[in-house]
């Protein structure tokens, strides 16, 4: 992942709209991460040794993006800790080391937007941040791997169309323009993505908001591309 160059005055201003935070009980980690959003011109908001003190520093503020250690010294689960960082209206960006598989898992299924392992590059970190403070969900390897590594993980057997429709839609094309893309009325296209919903429910990863549908299109390999198999809708 390349990091972006902040070249223009807008966005440097964008960047400096980013509100960071970042948790995790090694002291180091924190200073490092901390000195290289303020470098970079975030507006960072508190490092923190666990979610307590992170909710108590924040004292109510908001913050955009929540940089997370899975394994803290606390005892906290993984689930408790993404939930109770979500519940501040923050994303989670999981920062963890690799191997730890089945902790990314449960942060992944608890809501967590992604996962950049301590190894990658501090530029790395700050970029992944910056996506998901946008909204974005990150399809990356350390992702893959948790899902595949997942003997309970169902995919949703989707058609071709539905997948099509899913790709468009969960890519941020409104339903209306996807439906035209396709060459289909908007309310067989609105049919597709209920029936969608369903196929999601039915396999235990219910999709209610167009964020969770981007992250089972992410979880499923229909973003960013489209797998060459699958018959239609229909």
């Amino acid at each position: 992942m390349e990091h972006p160059t902040a070249t223009s005055a807008g966005e440097l201003g964008a960047v400096a709209a980013v509100r960071v935070a970042v948790v995790d009980d090694h002291e180091s980690v924190r200073l490092g991460l901390k000195a290289a959003f303020i470098d970079e011109g975030y507006q960072f908001l508190i490092a923190a040794a666990n979610v307590n003190e992170l909710v108590d520093g924040l004292a109510g503020r908001e913050c955009d993006v929540v940089v997370l250690d899975l394994s803290l010294g606390d005892g906290s689960s993984v689930t408790e800790n993404v939930k109770r960082v979500q519940a501040l209206g923050s994303a989670v960006l999981v920062h963890s080391i690799a191997d730890r598989v089945a902790y990314v898992r449960e942060a992944l299924a608890a809501g967590a937007a992604g996962v950049i392992p301590k190894s990658s590059a501090t530029r790395t970190v700050i970029a992944a941040a910056a996506s998901v403070a946008r909204g974005e969900v990150l399809n990356n390897l350390e992702w893959a791997t948790a899902i595949d590594a997942d003997g309970d993980f169902a995919r949703a057997e989707l058609g071709r169309r539905e997948r099509e429709i899913l790709h468009l839609y969960a890519s941020g094309l409104p339903l209306k323009l996807a439906a035209q893309q396709l060459g289909i009325s908007y309310s067989t296209a609105r049919e597709y993505l209920d029936r969608i919903r369903v196929k999601y429910v039915e396999v235990g990863r219910p999709a209610p908001t167009k964020v969770d549908l981007l992250r089972r299109a992410v979880e499923d390999g229909i973003l960013p591309g489209l797998d060459s198999d699958g018959g239609d809708g229909h």
